[in-house]
């Protein structure tokens, strides 16, 4: 009698498919949360306790709570009062705002776009020993130059002159170093030298395909230079003594003074005229940040991943 051994039939075990995964939620964090929402209230409640003062007379201003409005609003009597006061000096330092803010933000961009692209893209005896020395100068506060500043504009007799404000302005050393850092990796050295080959000199490639690939970074100094321009005081307040000549943030300090020092104190209608003039300036600004912010926030983020 034979006896046959069955051989262990084995089978080929198909590989499992993988199991799917869920999308991961983002858990949510209370105290991030928090976080953010003081911080959101510390930058909102400010513009809103300035636009529902704008709406209020001066009695209001001080007898109604200040986070509300009250029974009589008068926003348009108020914007009227504005620019009408003194035969309409408001509309003569907007003006002069707008002049000094738009000028300086151009020409400051222009001039940190070429000096961060020849930084990056040239190479030169003394080229980290001036780079660094742009890195320091950002240490420095801009009050600390404002009187040796003016010492310097009265020997060139440029003092209450609207040069004395656009020339300073136009220094940025953060700007240079943005765009410094933004031009090494934004402005390819391959089309540089395709460039050179077909016998483009430096100039037109610096304005007809640098400063293309630049216009992100360029749009992200404009608006800083903009800004801080728009909101400079210590600096005109010492260039300027002619009214006219003087920007938002000098005239309103000096209706704000004539306010206090009128003879009638807080009962003063000049109060009125200083909110609604602060609400009314920073309107532009709201307006050119929500037109270039995509632009903005594109200079912001390159760079920072690198290829």
């Amino acid at each position: 009698m034979t006896t046959t051994l069955r051989q262990p039939t084995v089978t080929a075990k198909t590989p499992a498919a993988p199991a799917r995964q869920r999308p991961t939620v983002p858990r949510r964090s209370p105290p991030l949360t928090i976080a953010m929402l003081a911080a959101l209230a510390y930058f909102l409640l400010p513009l809103c306790w300035l636009l529902v003062a704008s709406t209020k007379s001066t009695q209001d201003l001080f007898n109604s709570f200040g986070l509300w409005f009250s029974h009589t609003p008068q926003l348009l009597t108020n914007i009227k009062a504005t620019f009408t006061q003194d035969d309409g000096v408001f509309v003569h330092w907007l003006l002069n705002t707008v002049l000094y803010a738009v000028v300086s933000a151009l020409g400051a961009a222009l001039l940190a776009a070429a000096a961060g692209y020849g930084f990056a893209k040239f190479r030169f005896r003394g080229d980290r020993f001036a780079f660094n020395l742009v890195l320091g100068a950002i240490m420095v506060p801009a009050t600390a130059l404002a009187i040796p500043t003016y010492l310097l504009f009265a020997k060139a007799g440029l003092v209450n002159t609207p040069c004395a404000i656009i020339l300073p302005s136009l220094v940025n050393p953060f700007g240079l170093y943005l765009m410094r850092v933004y031009a090494a990796d934004a402005v390819p050295d391959s089309l540089l030298e395709a460039a050179r080959i077909d016998g483009a000199g430096e100039a037109r490639i610096f304005f007809r395909i640098a400063l293309r690939l630049l216009a992100p970074g360029l749009v992200t100094v404009l608006l800083f230079t903009l800004v801080a321009t728009w909101n400079n005081y210590f600096l005109p307040l010492i260039m300027l003594n002619d009214p006219n000549l003087y920007p938002v943030t000098v005239g309103l300090s000096s209706w704000a003074a004539q306010a206090q020092n009128g003879g009638a104190g807080a009962s003063s209608d000049m109060l009125p005229l200083v909110v609604t003039g602060s609400l009314i300036s920073i309107v532009p600004l709201v307006i050119a940040f929500l037109v270039l912010q995509r632009y903005w926030q594109s200079g912001l983020a390159t760079g920072s991943v690198k290829q």
